[in-house]
């Protein structure tokens, strides 16, 4: 038979001992309660929006943010279970080579026209040179007396 002690009653804290509270967990929102919560907070009037806030523990940033996402049509066409995310289609490594060497052909475009720029500044850089140099040599020099 186990007897209790006064200090068999203390919890045992599950984290540091300067941090009495829990670790929090990340809140998850089904679709539908997004479409809900984002229709009830639109028909509201102005004055009880906030309390739909206040009462479901929610941000005016979450609003905002689902109304976007309802606009853009992510909360209708999301995947039919909520807690598995949406596959990405697989590249293949041909798909993946081909992306990688058309941002690298872009990028030497781009490189090849800054340097045809530069190019033609120096260029005419060295034509406006050539032309002072030839009319400083034409001139003569004052003649003292």
């Amino acid at each position: 038979m186990y007897v209790s002690t006064p200090a068999d009653d203390q919890p045992i804290p599950s984290t540091p001992a300067g941090d009495p509270a829990p670790r929090p967990s990340r809140r998850v929102f089904s679709p539908e309660y997004k479409l809900a919560i984002v229709t009830e907070y639109e028909n509201a009037p102005n004055g009880e929006k906030g309390a739909i806030l206040r009462r479901e523990g929610l941000y005016s940033s979450h609003i905002i943010e689902w109304t976007r996402a309802r606009d853009a049509a992510a909360l209708t066409s999301g995947p039919a279970d909520p807690s598995t995310p949406a596959k990405r289609s697989k590249k293949s490594a041909e798909q993946i080579e081909l992306e990688k060497l058309r941002r690298q052909n872009e990028k030497l475009r781009s490189d090849l026209a800054k340097t045809r720029i530069a190019l033609d500044i120096m260029g005419k850089a060295h034509a406006l040179l050539e032309g002072l140099s030839e009319s400083a040599e034409n001139d003569e020099p004052p003649r003292t007396s």
